[in-house]
């Protein structure tokens, strides 16, 4: 069963996290945090499932692969 994945925005994000938005910044660029993805012309926002895989364990978030499954 699909669920669809809901997109949050940086607040949301901060919340979570508890992290500055300066080392979520640095963190994308690291390779060590899920990027951004566009969702219009002037907004972005992280995929939801992606922040809570982050969150269950940031020392071993790495992007997902094509050949990732999910559990």
């Amino acid at each position: 069963m699909l669920i669809a994945d809901r997109i949050i925005r940086m607040k949301t994000v901060l919340a979570r996290t508890g992290l500055s938005r300066s080392t979520i910044y640095r963190k994308i660029a690291e390779g060590t945090f899920p990027p951004r993805i566009k969702i219009s012309v002037n907004g972005a926002g992280w995929r939801e499932s992606d922040i809570n895989r982050w969150v269950a364990n940031p020392v071993a978030w790495r992007p997902k692969s094509e050949f990732d499954f999910d559990d």
